[in-house]
Order: structure tokens, then sequence, then C-alpha cells
């Protein structure tokens, strides 16, 4: 009886859950199939299979359904799409057309450095694979990529893989001044080629939890990316690896802008000489002053994560008390905070300072060799018009708006900023492009190889070497911050703006990878060396 029972027990324990849980929906069958990669979330993915659905029966009377794509950060994606890519030629270069394969085809097929003139008879096997790719319609099985920042999307358009989705002919009323402007606060909303197009805006800040600051005895909440660099923040700030999240990668670029601008401005006030003729000192200081400020931040890390998703988780849960994020992560985390019984806010906040972030635009284009490109054009005019835009900012439940999840996010029309559409807004008092003292971007000071090696640099220096950092930064701190140990950590000399033009950018465009992996390791070598020193020197001194 007793074996009997114990049987029956073990049966119930592992046959309930099936016979309780919800049935399971059916597979979703349609008229089309749009194939979509992307870094966005859930929320947004639900919105927008619903919206982009109902808005293309509408239209057509067919159905379609969406095969979202969700790999990782956008470095991840634009790893697997370069891969693919190469696959896809080589099958095309080697069986169709019955060329030689090579690492120097593979190189140069990809090269947006490699314009085709009208004369195919002279092209060197590298331009012909070169014009053979842009002649071609090869696939990688994706029809859309979705968000991530216009550094990687220049890269794409650059490389050949993305195409005029043909948005800018259907709807040239859409790409004016005064409803997609072509430029705004210095970064491009959208490619002049029609390759990519910016669907909604970012900016960047930080999150913070108001109880884990009253507990670290910081009265001031976080009003400028200096805050970062506090000595009572130590292991209480969440980053993410700015090499596998270009959003977070974006804010460091941002930081590092803002302190080119005030040393610009330091330079003339003490120099009395023209702007102009300062700009190349101002760079090169700002640079060295922006990364001092990263490295703190990063010698109070908790950790460096591959996810820009994990430090509002973080912080909302009160195990980091501050954390870089995009601003959506910010103003969606603390939506749902309430105020205290007291009135006073509630646990949450986020900043984002005014002259420290740009507002960048998160792309959507069309894949070279998309399965399905009429439909691909359908969700691009779909995400650009007024319905698509509603969805980034309206509430649940409005005309026009969401029906689960309130994303929080600031539309890239201007003209979607009206007086009739603020009672349906979750953020109605945010017009992007109202605001005061927006930073400038130059692309010329750190885009394109630049924004790389940054990454690179910010890698070796606080994440590769991490250990080291902290046990320095805590050394100088208990001593009192002494001046000869700060500046021994803080040598920005192996990595000075001139170095990463002249040796790192080289070093990461190299087609040797070995070359990458060697000066990694050289400049970590540098940096650890570095932290040992200041720590010895800082103890040396409380002796």
């Amino acid at each position: 009886m007793k074996r009997a029972l114990i049987i029956i027990a073990l049966a119930a324990v592992v046959g309930l859950p099936f016979v309780f849980r919800p049935k399971q929906a059916t597979r979703e069958t349609a008229d089309e199939t749009l194939v979509i990669i992307t870094p966005h979330n859930e929320a947004l993915r639900h919105e927008y299979t619903r919206g982009f659905r109902e808005w293309y029966r509408a239209r057509t009377g067919r159905t379609v359904a969406i095969d979202w794509r969700v790999i990782g950060g956008t470095s991840e994606i634009t790893r697997f799409l370069e891969s693919e890519y190469v696959s896809a030629f080589q099958r095309h270069w080697t069986q169709t057309l019955g060329r030689d394969w090579s690492t120097e085809v593979q190189a140069a097929f990809q090269n947006g450095k490699l314009v085709p003139d009208p004369t195919p008879e002279d092209d060197t096997p590298e331009m012909a694979a070169r014009r053979a790719f842009l002649d071609s319609n090869i696939s990688c099985g994706i029809d859309i990529f979705f968000g991530g920042g216009s550094f990687d999307f220049i890269r794409q358009a650059n490389a050949g893989r993305l195409v005029d989705s043909g948005i800018m002919k259907l709807h040239p009323e859409w790409f004016k001044e005064d409803v997609i402007p072509q430029s705004f606060t210095g970064e491009p909303y959208w490619d002049p080629k029609g390759r990519w197009v910016g669907d909604v805006l970012s900016s960047y800040g930080m999150i913070y939890n108001r109880d884990s600051l009253q507990r670290l005895g910081i009265e001031q909440e976080p009003r400028a990316w200096d805050d970062l660099q506090n000595p009572k923040l130590q292991g209480e700030i969440a980053l993410c690896d700015p090499t596998k999240s270009s959003s977070i990668a974006k804010a460091f670029e941002n930081v590092i802008q803002q302190h080119i601008y005030r040393e610009w401005a330091r330079l003339e006030r003490e120099t009395g000489q023209p702007r102009l003729g300062l700009e190349r000192q101002a760079v090169e200081a700002g640079w060295a002053s922006g990364l001092r400020l990263l490295q703190r931040a990063g010698a109070n890390a908790r950790y460096f994560t591959d996810t820009s998703q994990k430090p509002p988780i973080d912080v909302i849960q009160g195990n980091s008390a501050i954390g870089m994020c995009i601003d959506f992560y910010g103003r969606g985390s603390f939506q749902g905070t309430a105020r205290r019984v007291d009135g006073s806010p509630g646990r949450i906040g986020y900043y984002s300072p005014a002259d420290g972030t740009v507002l960048s635009p998160d792309p959507i284009a069309v894949m070279r060799g998309a399965p399905n490109p009429t439909v691909s054009l359908a969700f691009m005019e779909y995400a650009l018009s007024m319905d698509g835009q509603k969805l980034w900012n309206f509430k649940v439940g409005v005309p026009g708006g969401t029906d689960r999840y309130e994303l929080r996010r600031l539309p890239i029309r201007r003209d979607f900023y009206t007086r009739d559409y603020a009672r349906y807004r979750s953020d109605p008092d945010v017009n992007p492009y109202a605001g005061a003292n927006p930073l400038i971007y130059n692309a010329t000071w750190t885009g394109g190889d630049t924004f790389r090696a940054m990454a690179f640099v910010i890698r070796v220096m606080c994440l590769d070497t991490h250990p080291e950092l902290v046990a320095a930064w805590k050394e100088i701190i208990r001593a009192g911050m002494p001046a000869d140990a700060l500046a021994v950590m803080s040598d920005m000399s192996a990595v000075a703006y001139p170095q990463i033009k002249g040796r790192i950018v080289p070093a990461l465009s190299s087609k040797n990878k070995v070359d990458e992996i060697r000066l990694a390791n050289e400049l970590a070598g540098q940096f650890r060396a570095q932290y040992l020193k200041a720590a010895e020197l800082a103890r040396s001194g409380q002796r």
C-alpha cells in the first residue's frame, strides 16, 4: 500500500503540471512571412507584431507573420550578418561565377573603400569581387535589420549589405526638415542613398536607486557623468562592455565628446586664442580626460555585462546604486515604482545630462537579397508612418496606442510632437527637438574607426584589467587620493589620441587578427603594471 501511494504521489507531481498548463497557441499561419533581426526587447516585438499585422491586413487584405531573430546585441548581430554574407558570397563566387576563393577576395567584396568604375574589363580580382557583390542579390535569409546604433548601420551600408528600400521614393514628403531631418545635433538621421532610416531616438543617462544612494551616504542624486567617479560608489555602478553593446559604447563616446568641448572652452578662456585654432589640442586633451573619467567609473563598476538590459534591472533590485543606460530603459524602469506614501519620489530615478548626450537614431533597413522585399518596404512604411510612430510613446489602450506595454521611447518624426497627441503620450512634456543645451556630435573626433578603437581601449583599460584597477582604486581612496598614485593610475600616454590614429586603428583594421590580439595583450599588460604601481605608491604613502 505504501509503495502504491508513493507511486501515485510521484505520478501526480509529474503529471499535474501537464494537466493544468495553459493551452498552447497554435502556430501562426499567414500569407506572408517577414524575417527581422533585432536587438529590441520582447515588449517592442509584441507591439510591432500586432500593429503591423493589423495595418498590413487593412491595406492589402492579406495576413503577415513576423519571424523575429534575436541573437543578442547589435555587435553580435553585426558579426552574424558578416559571417552569413561571407558564406553566401563564397558560394556565389565559386559556384555561380566559377572563380577561385582567397582571403583577398573575402576582404575585398565587402570593402566599402573599393568603388567600381565603369570599366569592369580592367578590374583587379579584388575590384571584381566588390563589383560582383554589389551587382548580386545574394541573401543572408534576413529581410529587415531593425534597431541598434547608426554607427552599425553605416558600417553595414558601406559594406554593401544594406540596399535602398525604396521608402524615400515612396514618401519623399517624410524626408524634410519638418518631419525627419537629415541630421540633428550632429547625428545623421537617414542615409542619403536610402539604405537606412532612423525610426526612433535614443539618448543616454543614469538610472539610480535612491535607497542605495542613501545607504552609501550620497545625498545628491547624480546630475553629471562626473558623479560616476565618486569614491563612495565602489562596487556600486553597473556598466556594459562597449565591445558587446554598441548603445553603451555610444554613451561612453558621449562622455568623451563632452570632455572635448570642455577642454576647448577651457583653452579658449585661458589662452585668448581663436577657438578654431585650438580644436586639435582640445580633442587630444578631451580624449584623455574623458578616458580618465571612464577609467574611474570602471574602477567603481560592480561588473561589465554583455547586455544593456542588465544594469537597469540590477539598479531596480538594489544590487547596484547607479547604472549607465539608454533613456527608454531609464524612463520605463521607474514608471512602475510609485511615489512613496509620504509623497516623496519612488526608489528609482533617471537623469540624462543635457550637455552630455546626443540624440541618436535607432535605424531600420532592408538587407541585400531580402527574401520578401515587397513586405519589407511595407514594414518600413508602417514603421515611419504616424501609425507606427505612435507605438513608441503612446499609452496603453489609447487610440493608436499599444495594447500591453508602454514603450516610453521618442519617435523620430518631428511632426509627432504636437499638442493634439499630448494627452495620449507617455511622456507629454518631452520634445527631443526642443531641448536646451544639447551636445552637438562631431563625428570627425570619435566616429568611424575611432569609435571602435575607443571601445577597444576601454576594454583593455577597464575590463581585461578590472581586478587590478579596482585594487588600485581602493588603495588610492584609502590613502586619501594621493596625487602621485592617481597620476600613475590615470596615465593615458599609451592610448593618447595620436596613438589611436597612428597605431591602434591600423592594428584593429589589419587583415591579420593576431595584430589586434597582440596589441590588446600589450596594452593590458601596460595598464596592469600601472595599476600595481599606483597601488604600491598609495600603500607606501600611508606607512
